[in-house]
């Protein structure tokens, strides 16, 4: 027994007739025929009275039709209810703070408009974090600063993440060209958690030149950072696209492409992870918005 036999029967009983059930089904009338028919072979009753015109229901088919009738319209309920549930969310997108601060925030307030609806969750987390919750299908897409090789996820490429140097306006460090990190290594650090993707990058590159760095102050995100480096507390190193024009009234920046990886960021994503409508829809959009921006 088949839904599509259940259907055709219940339209040709509503409207006592074979072919007006074939144009409300946009099937062939003998195709509602065979339906009905083979409905009847397995249930070993007749469902129509095919003598009179239009066709009547039997007593037996009076009774298959008002048992069917609510089967098929919870049926089509629960497919409503499930694509519309599906439209609604949530959709959970994570990446590092200062991504969502100073590069996803206008998508989320595009991405609001066009889809109002829907729950969007965005998860500050550290690179590795952003990774691990994609592959363990937690989080629908991430955006992080580069792909490890050994990474077996979807990954699209958005925008270039330079690394600068930012002190207090006037600072010795911005006088001269840097010649080596080793310059910055003289003076006190403010810089993010251990493990932040940056700082972990830095922390090698100090190690491989063998000098001495003094990090006198971890904070959560680099806005704090800036607050205390444009008090003359120390220096930091972090993300080019975390430093707003404004910004540059009380710091000075540089850039360090000639000391540190310049990374690309991007989309990633889990190979055949099923993506909701609502999820690739802001999938699309940060391709639209953020692909290419300029952030060096």
């Amino acid at each position: 027994m088949e839904l599509r036999e259940l259907k055709s029967f219940v339209v040709a009983a509503k409207y006592r007739s074979v072919s007006k059930a074939a144009k409300e089904l946009n099937i062939g009338q003998p195709t509602v025929t065979t339906h009905v028919k083979k409905l009847e072979n397995e249930l070993s009753v007749s469902l129509f009275d095919r003598v009179t015109r239009p066709i009547r229901l039997t007593l037996a088919g009076q009774s298959i039709y008002e048992l069917t009738v609510p089967l098929l319209d919870g049926i089509e309920s629960l497919s409503n209810k499930t694509t519309d549930m599906e439209d609604r969310g949530p959709v959970i997108i994570a990446t590092t703070a200062d991504i969502i601060t100073h590069t996803l925030l206008p998508v989320v307030h595009e991405y609001n408009k066009q889809h109002p609806k829907v729950f969007l969750k965005i998860k500050s987390m550290s690179r590795k974090e952003v990774i691990d919750g994609v592959k363990s299908g937690e989080v629908d897409a991430g955006i992080i600063q580069r792909l490890d090789r050994g990474d077996k996820l979807n990954f699209a490429p958005l925008f270039v993440y330079e690394r600068v140097l930012i002190a207090p306006k006037n600072h010795s460090l911005l006088q001269e060209p840097l010649t080596s990190l080793s310059d910055i290594a003289k003076y006190p650090l403010i810089m993010m958690a251990s493990g932040s993707y940056t700082r972990e990058i830095l922390e090698n590159q100090f190690r491989k030149l063998d000098v001495r760095y003094n990090i006198i102050m971890e904070l959560e995100s680099m806005d704090m950072i800036k607050r205390f480096v444009s008090q003359g507390m120390g220096v930091s190193v972090g993300p080019r696209l975390a430093i707003e024009e404004l910004d540059l009234d009380k710091l000075g920046m540089v850039s360090l492409a000639n000391f540190l990886p310049v990374d690309r960021a991007g989309i990633i994503t889990l190979p055949g992870k099923n993506i909701s409508k609502p999820a690739a829809a802001i999938i699309k959009l940060m391709s639209s918005m953020l692909n290419d921006v300029n952030k060096v």
